[in-house]
């Protein structure tokens, strides 16, 4: 270890200084700003408002469901590659406020939109979805494309966002920004009353899947059984029915290939887009793919068998080298991700961080966790307390980032702990006091989010919620299959 106090604080100027200017030409978009800046695209298409329409609510609300998955995976580090997604929205025309000055008895209440999604960050995809649906994009493009300006020259951008003054939008006709955010959030309901507006829709869509349900349950008990594995499991949140298909699938290729499945006796089995196996040896069976691509699968888990040990051998020699650092693969945070692509990763990372001796003291940073990504940014601190560190990320960088951020780390991972526990702990009471069938959170949503709802539903009283399934969101909706979906942050 280097010990020179002058050295160190040279060496820490440069690898910060670096490590800024990187930082600086990222466009970067928080999680929070994009569920904010998204909220007048989710007041004109929410399905709420098509009560009368019935296709166009449900196409409304197949959509939000593909897009959240999208902006999911767009948030999750390692993201390799991404499918243009295309959707369709039906978009509920403003101008038909009675109190707007341009109403007009013979405006249509709705129009179509369609548009595909294939940025690979999170701020070029909000802009794009605003875009193509003609809703404001300032409140966006003035607090974040600054950000993503070089700091050539040494100029710093100037940050103070431009305030137009009211009479110029009044003499241009555009809209004001601000107002149209404003208007937004108090037009969103309060969680009682949008409880009592969809109560009975969602009940009727409960009880209409309740069977499709049981049936799911029995063929998943009864092909766990089966085939003698541990687990099945689903990448996205499809519907009841959806997934019924897959099991009812997934049986009648049992019965044509016996033979080749003694080969995943123990595993976990996944549907979802590709097939292959994960970077946590999960087996996964994409949705789109016939079954003679299952059965070539199958045919190379020995082989994938023993990448996986190979992997596990290589996480070994690279966490000795970075002082006993565990390597994780985050399922939520990386669900796409395939081994062979992880190995490829770490076996970069590994040649990258290998010097004539280890970067740190054995066993110093036992108990902090990092996880690889495969693009070239910063590394960075995530708010569960993982270090997210590029692949190819400079080992002195590394080095001295990894010492800086250290104490910090280990505090968030012990807090997300505390923060789970509790969760447990809450989901359980709430599901209790309220009756619910079942109680839980989309991945995008943090533990911490997840309790501070449920510590507000138990502060409060909320009705209508007896035998309900209730998740946890970012939006307010009511699912094909009768799932009620409420924002964290709900109004009382």
């Amino acid at each position: 270890m280097i010990r020179a106090e002058p050295l160190l604080r040279n060496l820490s100027r440069f690898c910060a200084g670096r490590a800024k200017q990187q930082t600086c030409r990222l466009r970067t978009l928080s999680v929070t700003d994009a569920v904010n800046a998204l909220r007048p695209f989710y007041f004109a298409v929410h399905p709420d408002f098509f009560g009368q329409y019935p296709r166009e609510r449900e196409v409304n609300e197949n959509s939000l469901k593909r897009l959240n998955s999208y902006l999911e995976c767009l948030q999750r580090p390692g993201q390799k590659s991404l499918q243009p997604t295309q959707l369709t929205f039906y978009i509920r025309d403003t101008s038909n406020d009675p109190n707007s000055p341009q109403h007009s008895a013979n405006t249509s209440e709705f129009r179509a939109v369609t548009f595909t999604l294939q940025s690979k960050d999170l701020l070029s995809t909000v802009v794009k979805i605003l875009k193509s649906c003609s809703l404001s994009t300032d409140h966006v493009q003035d607090s974040q494309v600054d950000k993503g300006l070089d700091h050539r020259n040494g100029n710093l951008p100037f940050n103070r966002p431009i305030r137009w003054d009211k009479t110029y939008y009044s003499f241009t006709g555009y809209r004001d920004p601000e107002e149209e955010l404003d208007c937004t959030v108090r037009m969103e309901p309060a969680l009682g009353s949008w409880l009592h507006k969809n109560r009975e829709s969602a009940s009727e869509r409960l009880s209409v899947s309740i069977p499709l349900r049981d049936e799911l349950d029995r063929l998943k008990t009864e092909l766990c059984q089966r085939l003698e594995i541990n687990d099945i499991r689903w990448q996205r949140t499809w519907g009841v029915a959806h997934r019924c298909s897959q099991l009812h699938s997934l049986a009648r290729f049992a019965k044509q290939n016996s033979t080749v499945l003694c080969n995943v006796k123990g595993c976990t089995l996944i549907f979802g887009d590709n097939s292959g196996m994960n970077a946590a040896g999960q087996i996964m069976l994409g949705t789109v793919d016939v079954h003679h691509h299952w059965r070539k699968l199958l045919d190379r888990l020995p082989f994938y068998s023993d990448l996986h040990s190979h992997l596990s051998v290589l996480k070994e020699r690279t966490s000795y080298l970075l002082g006993d650092v565990e390597l994780i693969y985050n399922e939520d945070l990386q669900p796409t991700l395939m081994l062979e692509d992880y190995y490829r990763m770490l076996k970069t990372f590994h040649q990258n961080v290998t010097v004539t001796q280890p970067l740190f003291h054995p066993r110093s940073l036992k108990g902090l966790q990092i996880i690889l990504e495969n693009h070239s940014s910063a590394p960075s601190l995530l708010r569960a307390g993982q270090l997210n560190v590029p692949v190819t990320c400079d080992p002195t960088v590394l080095q001295w980032f990894i010492l800086a951020h250290a104490q910090s780390a280990r505090t968030s991972l012990r807090r997300e702990q505390e923060f789970e526990v509790e969760q447990k702990k809450l989901i359980s009471d709430c599901t209790e006091r309220y009756g619910l069938e079942r109680l839980y959170k989309e991945p995008s949503v943090s533990s911490q989010q997840m309790v501070r709802c449920c510590q507000r539903l138990l502060e409060g009283q909320v009705c209508e919620l007896r035998g309900m399934h209730l998740c946890i969101s970012h939006f307010y909706s009511v699912l094909q299959d009768g799932d009620l979906f409420v924002p964290w942050d709900w109004k009382q």
